[in-house]
């Protein structure tokens, strides 16, 4: 809101929904929205529609309908409150629920496009105690205004086709909680999956924020998805396969790590 940039963050809720029901192996049918506010801003409220439909329109599933509420006295002036649910299919037999998954498994790490929706009060208190510019020069000919802000990105196109070619043994759409939380809920119980930090380049968003925020290394893993927006789980002898077709869909993949047998009672995602 402080911003006034509303035109994207109906992509983020539509990834929010598409991208989980994703990693269960389902393709998104339909999608509809919940839109409340004080007083109906048309003009703003046209914006986060447009963002909501171009999030559709990406993820290939149909924008069938949708709830706007004008509640006077229960919103500030200028905010709104805003929901939505996504349904998807998959076959039953071809659910992925990771119980195949076997130490020798290789974890593949899908690029993000920033902050994917998550982090953000970290985020919002970084920015106020260290008062950049928000609009000078950040990664290129991005401001970084434009880096907090990025859309998050549909995953759902290209594993899909990835989908049709070779199997996937499981998922995890990296939301809050970050890496260090979100691959456990797909793993067995005896399966710890060993990430390798030095796999990727820690993008210049989330270089700043550790920086300027003074954020421990595992704190940043646990809060930020630092990079990696979704995580794939392979057989070795379908990996190299699944990078080059992601590759193919326009992904940016990296080999971030293993599978192997857990020791103990040890946390299920270890970043070294």
């Amino acid at each position: 809101f402080e911003w006034d940039k509303h035109d994207t963050v109906g992509i983020d809720l539509v990834a929010m929904s598409v991208n989980d029901i994703l990693v269960q192996g389902a393709e998104p049918l339909f999608f509809l929205d919940y839109f409340a506010c004080g007083k109906l801003d048309v003009a703003r409220a046209t914006d986060v529609i447009k963002g909501i439909a171009a999030g559709c329109e990406q993820s290939g599933c149909a924008l069938i309908g949708g709830e706007t509420a004008e509640m006077p006295g229960m919103y500030p002036e200028g905010e709104y409150d805003l929901a939505g649910f996504a349904v998807g299919v998959v076959e039953k037999e071809r659910v992925i629920n990771g119980r195949s998954i076997a130490a020798g498994d290789i974890v593949l790490g899908l690029a993000s496009n920033g902050a994917h929706s998550n982090g953000y009060s970290l985020i919002r208190k970084i920015i106020e105690r260290d008062r950049p510019d928000l609009d000078a020069p950040f990664d290129g000919d991005t401001t970084l205004r434009q880096a907090v802000i990025a859309p998050t990105r549909l995953y759902v196109k290209p594993v899909l086709a990835l989908l049709e070619q070779l199997p996937i043994k499981g998922m995890a759409h990296i939301t809050g909680g970050g890496i260090t939380e979100n691959v456990p809920r797909v793993l067995p119980e005896n399966c710890v999956a060993q990430i390798d930090a030095q796999a990727w380049q820690l993008p210049k968003l989330f270089q700043w924020l550790q920086q300027a925020g003074n954020v421990a290394a595992d704190e940043m893993y646990r809060t930020f998805n630092c990079g990696i927006g979704m995580v794939l789980i392979v057989s070795p002898e379908n990996a190299e396969r699944a990078e080059q077709l992601l590759r193919e869909q326009g992904e940016t993949v990296y080999r971030i790590g293993a599978i192997r047998t857990r020791q103990g009672d040890e946390h299920q995602t270890q970043v070294a």
